[in-house]
């Protein structure tokens, strides 16, 4: 008797062909075909992977934090089934999923890796029944499209207290009081094969070198939820990320079992910090910078700890793990380096800055501020993120995209001279300028560090417009598409 789901099957395929034909990536469109088709397709795709799937979600940083835990994987030799290009709702999942289906039940793949949209994670632990899920952070961002903190907190919270989500380890940032809350309950539960942990891991940063001198205006989160008095924080190392305690109740930063000392932040070329775990310690050299990168790093790390892979390929699997498209990603474009550096919300934007001004010299900045659905149609975050760390490394900076204008205000609010700002709403246009007004020593080839030849430009998009700047990219055949 012929299989119902494999006929789905081959019919979502051909909606994936014909989305490719028309010019698309078809990577949520045969996925969404599928479950219009067979709303269980997510569920019983993943049930044919043999070890079972992990679920990764955050704010800012889940593609990065999925693409260096796929490289520990490959590291150890298991073969994932990874939605890489970044499709992260049911759609996107689906599709992965789909891909890699197989006749007769099989699937090509042991271990599903799937980030996912934080407004999805409660619907798709349900389906996926994932055997653990790594939670990074959660910051302000689109409050048109997910609205508050704490309403995607208590959507988490309820998506882990039961079925599927009760069942899986989690594997939670120690340093954000929201995320850290999830997992309070469970801890010690004594859940039958969750180990003396109760079921969750945590990990954060253990080194005071990194902290900042203050909390940033745009930090979120800084009061407890079991009581509601302001946290005191005895050090904030991103955001509202750090070491925290609640004077009213007492509760308190967990202490965590996988953690970074000795962080060392290069500019925007790479980080290291000595990573410790149960298992022992190492140091580990990132191809990325920032220490935004570092707490990715880390999450990967401890959900592989949570699977138990060796530390040896952790280690090895994070040095090897390359940017993904658009963060930190480095694209040589007319004999110039582009280094594109997504921005999104308040704390993530901030996290570029503080990296950028680490790096010396003066920098030629491609701002690209859209306010697409994507986006977020209200981009007023961009005057609680901290521009004013750019004063004194601008040489000229570029606005593009729709609301370019205001992002040019923001900028001359924040300090940065006048006669160093344009503005060009076309991104070819924006993008060519960019590229072509060269230092003057760089074009009289003196070197990348004096701001020769190599002299980089900084492009600091927001969501669609990083898509629409690397389609640019891809189609001139200076960048690979993020579908391949």
């Amino acid at each position: 008797m012929a299989d119902p789901l494999a006929a789905k099957i081959a019919l979502a395929r051909a909606v994936g062909g014909l989305s490719r034909m028309r010019g698309g990536g078809a990577t949520s469109a045969p996925g969404k075909a599928l479950l219009q088709m067979e709303p269980r397709a997510i569920e019983r795709l993943a049930g044919r992977l043999e070890r079972g799937s992990v679920l990764v979600s955050a704010t800012n940083g889940k593609t990065t934090s999925a693409r260096m835990l796929a490289a520990i994987l490959a590291e150890e030799g298991v073969r994932v089934v990874h939605n890489a290009a970044g499709a992260n709702m049911a759609g996107g999942i689906a599709s992965t999923l789909l891909e890699a289906a197989r006749a007769h039940g099989e699937i090509a793949g042991e271990l599903g890796l799937f980030e996912v949209d934080e407004f999805w994670l409660g619907s798709l632990v349900q389906e996926v029944r994932p055997r653990a899920i790594l939670l990074g952070n959660l910051f302000r961002d689109q409050l048109d499209r997910y609205g508050e903190l704490e309403s995607i907190a208590e959507r988490w919270g309820a998506a882990l207290d039961r079925g599927p989500g009760a069942a899986a380890r989690l594997v939670l940032n120690a340093d954000d009081p929201l995320v850290a809350d999830l997992g309070r309950e469970r801890t010690g539960a004594g859940e039958v094969g969750a180990g003396r942990d109760g079921g969750v891991l945590y990990y954060g940063l253990e080194d005071e070198g990194v902290a900042l001198s203050g909390m940033a205006h745009a930090a979120d989160a800084k009061h407890c939820r079991n009581c509601g008095a302001p946290y005191e924080f005895e050090r904030v190392h991103l955001g509202h990320l750090g070491h925290y305690r609640c004077p009213s109740c007492g509760q308190a930063r967990p202490e965590p079992r996988v953690s970074a000392r000795r962080v060392e932040l290069e500019g925007v070329r790479t980080a290291s910090f000595d990573l410790c775990t149960p298992e022992g310690q190492a140091r580990v050299r990132l191809s990325v910078p920032g220490l935004y990168n570092v707490y990715n790093a880390l999450g990967a790390a401890a959900a592989a700890h949570a699977l138990e892979i060796p530390l040896a390929s952790i280690v090895a699997g994070l040095e090897r793990a390359e940017a993904a498209f658009g963060r930190a990603e480095s694209v040589s474009v007319a004999g110039r380096e582009l280094r594109i550096m997504l921005v999104k919300n308040p704390a993530g934007a901030n996290e570029v800055l503080r990296t950028l001004a680490l790096e010396p010299g003066e920098h030629d900045l491609l701002g690209v501020l859209n306010d697409g659905i994507a986006d977020g149609r209200d981009v007023s975050w961009i005057w609680d993120a901290d521009f004013e760390a750019l004063v004194g490394h601008v040489r000229r900076a570029r606005c593009s995209g729709t609301r370019a204008a205001e992002l040019a205000l923001r900028l001359r609010y924040a300090g940065v001279d006048p006669e160093r700002i344009e503005v060009e709403e076309d991104l070819k246009r924006a993008l060519d300028g960019a590229l072509a007004d060269a230092p003057e020593d760089a074009r009289r080839g003196e070197g990348a560090r004096a701001g020769g030849a190599g002299s980089p430009v900084y492009a600091l998009p927001t969501y669609t417009a990083m898509l629409a700047l690397r389609e640019l990219l891809v189609a001139r055949g200076e960048a690979r598409s993020a579908w391949e």
